[in-house]
């Protein structure tokens, strides 16, 4: 099986995975299908060999996935009996087995441990960006050549983000409301 095919097979169970989320009457299992479709964008990202975005990509998922079971499981109290379902224990197998393959054929398209893509890639912007740091740019330091001038969009995205998230949080753990000035207690 070539690398395109099992990138169609991941991409058919990431969309299974959402139809799964969508239609199941349990929270749980819904919260549960959710973290395997961004497992299965964790391994699309090292297909694209974006290691840097993957981890990033599982570090948010398994943060959010905590949080979503620990406000499912406080919300819905469902206990599990009986015995362990056979079609339940097939699919959780095949999952298995598309993710081992999956890594199987991943792993050995990296490089050598700390041999960067940079240093094998002679037309990588990486090249261009310490070659003409100081010349396009005018920074001495290449790091804030290429964070405020190469990819000064990005950055501001990324702080906007982050800007959103604080304001989100802070909102949210806030320790009461606030009353609107008609609503005061006289």
């Amino acid at each position: 099986m070539n690398i395109e095919t099992l990138a169609i097979v991941i991409l058919v169970f990431i969309i299974v995975g959402a139809l799964v989320a969508i239609e199941t009457p349990d929270l749980l299992s819904a919260v549960i299908c959710l973290g395997t479709v961004d497992i299965g964008f964790t391994i699309l990202f090292l297909f694209l060999k974006a290691p840097d975005i993957a981890i990033t990509q599982m570090v948010v998922e398994v943060v959010c996935l905590v949080i979503l079971i620990r406000a499912t499981i406080r919300r819905d109290m469902t206990l599990v009996t009986g015995e362990r379902q056979f079609f339940g224990l097939m699919v959780m197998l095949a999952i298995l087995g598309i993710l081992a393959l999956a890594l199987v054929r991943i792993v050995p398209n990296f490089g050598a441990f700390g041999d960067p893509i940079f240093a094998r890639a002679a037309q990588a912007p990486s090249q261009r960006y310490l070659a003409g740091a100081l010349k396009d740019t005018g920074a001495a330091n290449a790091v804030a050549a290429v964070i405020l001038d190469y990819r000064g969009y990005d950055t501001l995205g990324e702080a906007t983000i982050l800007f959103a998230a604080v304001v989100g949080a802070v909102a949210l753990l806030r320790p009461k409301p606030r009353k609107r000035p008609e609503e005061r207690d006289a």
